[in-house]
Order: structure tokens, then C-alpha cells, then sequence
């Protein structure tokens, strides 16, 4: 079920491409893009680059590197396993699309199902970003650290997000990423894992007219600004939080929090407060703090700022905050999608 959330269909070439093998697909595509004038049309996937198509005329190619086997890969995960990430086990940021570098923080990818990335951008100023669009079922960004400006299809002219704020991508709304300050830091959450990149070679952003209702494969556009935000109390007596209106604009296919915990509020409990309902999926990433996260069906674990889990659906867990954090929290609904 890699596909699990319903994708727009996007005209796919009209002739079979040509399969080009190459070693190195950046070199590939500069190849064929500066010296014989192909455009690049489609790279995927977005973190680790391996599969591009150029074209010119009526001639595509599909540049093909080595799969290094594992990305798109499935660990061996039991459904009733959660899926750890700790920052202190991470040695490398691999190199993706536009030169952002990235931190896979769902390994294994639920078999396809779901990515989670850590992506920064070290060198502030102009990113090498184009016109583009994702094949994809679900996609938003948290800006985590720094700030970034961009730009989006029919929602007006560019705009900064900063630390705190967050975007529902809709399916194959065309965006721009323009430039960003140096040491930026997002936390990006699409569905499928695997999913294309699409440059538009024909809109040019912003658009007219202003289109905010305008709706993507049943989706809305979000940008919630964390400086105006209201904060209510969760569930959980622990904790507080802030909507984004993910929720909303998606039917509920998804839900976008961010959590604090109160510190008057901070000590271990033994009821589980928090639970993966059926048929979700419950993504948490620790934007800063210490807690712990513990139940009676697996063992506990204590995450620290950067860590990230993800909770199968079903599973009562406990958050116990050790010490004030903020924790983004991204529960996908994968059996509405697939109804």
C-alpha cells in the first residue's frame, strides 16, 4: 500500500522515454540540460535524487542512477512497532533536490506509506529552486528554525515564514521556494514516501487573481502563522496547543498541532492520555525540551530536542514532559484516504 492517500493525475509524456543509465544523476542532468539543451521536467525522489526526465522536442529521456537500495526500502516493522529517530544517531545529511540537505526521520517509511524529513538549508541567500509541483497525496512544512520566503499558486505575492509557521502543500499546487536565511531548518510530512517533483516550465508566480478557497484535489491551501495563533488546552492535562487548520482544509485526511507542555503541569502520569486511533498514524517530532514516551506496549523512550517517533495506529501512549518543550505532532489518517 505505498500509495495510500489519493493522488492527482498529472499528462504524463505521450511517448515512452528513453532510459538513459548514468552514475551521477546531477552530472546527467547538467549534461543534457547546458550543453544539449534538454529542460528538466520530473526529478524524484525529492531527498535522494535518482530517477530525472529531460526533454526536447519530442525526445524525453529518463535518467536513471543506482538505487542505493535503502530508501524506499521497508524495514522490517511489525504493525504494532513505533519507529524512534534520535539526532544524536544521524552522521550524514545527504545532498537532495534544489542542494537542500536532508534527515530521513521515519525509517523504514511504514512501508512506503508516509516520509518524514529534516531538512536545512546552510548557506543563506537565493535557493536554486524552480517553478514546481508534487504528485502527491498529502504535503506540509513547519519551519522549524530560521526563516524562508516563497511563493504559492493563486495565494498572492511571496511571503516569509519564520520560525513556528507551517503550509499545507495541496496535491500539485505550483510553489517556489526563493531564498532563506542561513541555517534554515523545516520539518517537511508527505504521503506517499516515493512521489514525484514536477517543474512547470509554462506558469510564472504569483498569479492573479487571489485565490484562497481554490481547492487541490479536495484540499485547501494553509498558512498558519505561529505569532497570531491561539493556544488551547489538549486533552491531555499536561499539555496545551495550537491548531493549524490542517485538519480542515483536508476533510481530515490530516491533523497539524504543535504541543507545549505546562510547567506548572510537568509530572509522570499512568493513564494513557494520548491514543493512535484506528486507521491513524500519530508523527511526533520534539522541536525542543525532553520527554518521555512511554505505554504498556512498547518500551519507554526518552526524546530529546530534534528526535522524532511514529506511533502505529491503535497503541495508548503516555507523554510525560521532563523538562518545558514544544512537540509538532502530525496524525495521518490513512483510513479515511483509502476509503
Amino acid at each position: 500500500m505505498t500509495e495510500a492517500y489519493p493522488l492527482t493525475e498529472e499528462p504524463s509524456p505521450r511517448w515512452d522515454p528513453i532510459v538513459v543509465p548514468c552514475e551521477n544523476l546531477d552530472a546527467a542532468i547538467a549534461l543534457y540540460t547546458e550543453q544539449h539543451r534538454f529542460r528538466l521536467d520530473m526529478i524524484m525522489p525529492a531527498d535522494a535524487p535518482r530517477i530525472a526526465l529531460v526533454s526536447i522536442g519530442l525526445i524525453t529521456l529518463r535518467l536513471e542512477a543506482p538505487d542505493p537500495g535503502d530508501v524506499s526500502d521497508p524495514l522490517p516493522v511489525s504493525p504494532g512497532d513505533i519507529v524512534v529517530s534520535h539526532a544524536s544517531d544521524c552522521c550524514a545529511w545527504p545532498e537532495g533536490r534544489a542542494g537542500m540537505h536532508y534527515r530521513d526521520l521515519i525509517p523504514g517509511r511504514l512501508g512506503g506509506r508516509m516520509i518524514a524529513s529534516h531538512i536545512r538549508i546552510r548557506d543563506g541567500g537565493p535557493v536554486p529552486d524552480y517553478v514546481h509541483y508534487h504528485k502527491v497525496g498529502f504535503q506540509m512544512i513547519y519551519c522549524m528554525r530560521g526563516w524562508v520566503r516563497v511563493v504559492y499558486e493563486d495565494q498572492g505575492p511571496p511571503f516569509v515564514m519564520h520560525a513556528g509557521d507551517c503550509v499545507l502543500q495541496p496535491p500539485t499546487i505550483r510553489h517556489r521556494v526563493l531564498e532563506s536565511s542561513p541555517g534554515l531548518e523545516v520539518i517537511e510530512v508527505s504521503c506517499p514516501a516515493v512521489h514525484e517533483t514536477w517543474r512547470d516550465h509554462d506558469i510564472a508566480l504569483p498569479t492573479l487573481p487571489l485565490r484562497p478557497e481554490r481547492e487541490f484535489a479536495g484540499q485547501r491551501f494553509v498558512h498558519h502563522v505561529a505569532a497570531t495563533a491561539r493556544w488551547a488546552r489538549a486533552d491531555d492535562p499536561n499539555f496545551k496547543f495550537r491548531d493549524t487548520g490542517i485538519a480542515d482544509a483536508t476533510a481530515h485526511l490530516a491533523s497539524v498541532r504543535v504541543l507545549r507542555a505546562l510547567a506548572q503541569q510537568i509530572a509522570p502520569t499512568a493513564t494513557p492520555m494520548n491514543s493512535a486511533r484506528a486507521g491513524d498514524v500519530v508523527f511526533l517530532f520534539v522541536l525542543e525540551g525532553k520527554l518521555r514516551l512511554h505505554s504498556g506496549a512498547f518500551e519507554a523512550h526518552t526524546l530529546l530536542s530534534g528526535d522524532a517517533c511514529a506511533i502505529p495506529s491503535g497503541l495508548d501512549y503516555v507523554l510525560d514532559a521532563i523538562a518545558p518543550c514544544e512537540i509538532l505532532e502530525v496524525v495521518m489518517n490513512f483510513a479515511s484516504s483509502s476509503a
